[in-house]
């Protein structure tokens, strides 16, 4: 069986970001409780910005460092949202497009909340095994942003509400699958998958999200628990504590993950409050690096995990690290892979932390700005010209870097130009 895994990944987190705490802050909401939810920063997008840009702004400095040659081996290009602009077009083709990619490729898009990374991630590899065209590589882009709209003067903000807006963010993770798994390879056949039908959380409309928080986190437990008993019955010899080096979680938000990790610990080996969170910090605190920084980014989330671990765990040993994908409706995964040190070296060229430090700090008033603005740029636009005045700090601060931004709409057709 031919080696499959992780060739190289990349993780977008916006181009501006706003400090949590001071968003809890301005919202008046409980700063006690709210540090319970282990978030620092969220990624904004603006109205120059979409899934689109943020797919490609990821995806770019992978496909740039690839020869002409290597580049024309990507045979398909999966793209994995539920932040997609319209109900037909996928939006691979125009990743595709602004990448320069081959056109003798597959270009599709998947949707299941935020478990779909996960499902490109696993199609991308079984096309690797599958061998059809030997030496082909797959690119998969996790893409989702998240667009809060100011509630109308006089209306009361749900708690829910309250404390969704400070966790929900926007990113993009881009990764390249082949036959040469520099940076993760999958341990092929270690997978537990576990779903069923629940209405915890929902999209029934392009810009509303519904649900129950309560169901939610409920339905996040039991899949972890299930789809790791899955995983047991399928790999032999497996002990959670002593066979993974590291756990990459879903995060919606690190208290989430911490409470997940808990309930197992205590489950399995009846582990006490002080071994838990000696158990935490080693295994679990380098995959929440990123994700308290850019915040909940749905189906990039787990990828967004893996990825701060291998460029911030400690690799002297290759080291096995266990996945775990959730999305609302549902569907879920447990599954792992071994990364090194040499694929940490390769990984670390990506400057994710450095460019995470880069990005343009919002002020409240810009923020609360752009709330107000977010309704002229809602799903189903058909003409419009982005302004970009209000932000041309941010324009400056990224101009020269060949970063994609969105210009305008015209008859629903989105086009882009570079900086």
């Amino acid at each position: 069986m031919v080696q499959v895994g992780i060739e190289a990944m990349n993780v977008f987190g916006g181009t501006t970001y706003l400090d949590v705490l001071e968003l809890a802050k301005h919202r008046n909401l409980d700063t006690a409780r709210f540090e319970n939810l282990l978030v620092t920063e969220k990624a904004v997008a603006l109205p120059f910005e979409d899934p689109i840009t943020y797919g490609v702004n990821a995806a770019k400095p992978i496909v740039d460092a690839l020869t002409q040659a290597e580049k024309d081996r990507i045979e398909m290009l999966i793209t994995c949202t539920e932040s997609g602009v319209d109900f037909g077009k996928s939006i691979s083709t125009y990743i595709h497009h602004y990448l320069g990619l081959n056109r003798n490729c597959r270009l599709f898009e998947i949707k299941q909340a935020c478990y779909s990374g996960t499902a490109g991630l696993q199609t991308a590899i079984n096309f690797i095994l599958s061998q059809s065209s030997p030496g082909a590589k797959a690119l998969v882009v996790a893409t989702d942003i998240t667009r809060f709209i100011a509630a109308e003067a006089g209306e009361v903000l749900s708690a829910d509400w309250s404390f969704a807006e400070p966790t929900a963010g926007a990113g993009a993770v881009a990764v390249l699958v082949s036959e040469k798994p520099y940076v993760f390879q999958i341990d092929v056949g270690a997978n537990g998958y576990y779903g069923y039908e629940v209405m915890d959380t929902c999209r029934p409309a392009p810009d509303i999200e519904a649900g129950d928080s309560d169901l939610s986190l409920s339905s996040y437990l039991d899949c972890y628990e299930q789809s790791f008993y899955e995983y047991q019955k399928r790999v032999a010899d497996v002990d959670y504590k002593d066979t993974f080096q590291y756990l990459a979680f879903h995060t919606p938000f690190g208290g989430m993950i911490k409470g997940a990790h808990r309930n197992m610990m205590r489950k399995l080996y009846r582990a006490k409050p002080q071994e838990i969170e000696e158990d935490f910090k080693a295994r679990v605190v380098p995959g929440l690096t990123y994700c308290q920084r850019v915040g909940n980014v749905m189906g990039a989330t787990s990828l967004v995990s893996l990825a701060s671990i291998i460029d911030n765990g400690d690799f002297k040993t290759p080291k096995r690290i266990g996945c775990y994908s959730y999305g609302s409706g549902c569907c879920s995964e447990f599954y792992s892979g071994v990364a090194t040190s040499q694929g940490q070296e390769y990984q670390r060229q990506f400057r994710i932390t450095n460019r995470l430090n880069e990005r343009f700090k919002l002020s409240m008033h810009q923020y609360d700005t752009l709330l107000r603005d977010n309704i002229f740029i809602k799903f189903g636009t058909r003409n419009v010209v982005i302004d970009t005045n209000m932000f041309s700090d941010v324009i400056r601060s990224i101009e020269g870097k060949q970063h994609l931004i969105l210009e305008r709409i015209h008859e629903f057709h989105r086009e882009y130009r570079w900086l």
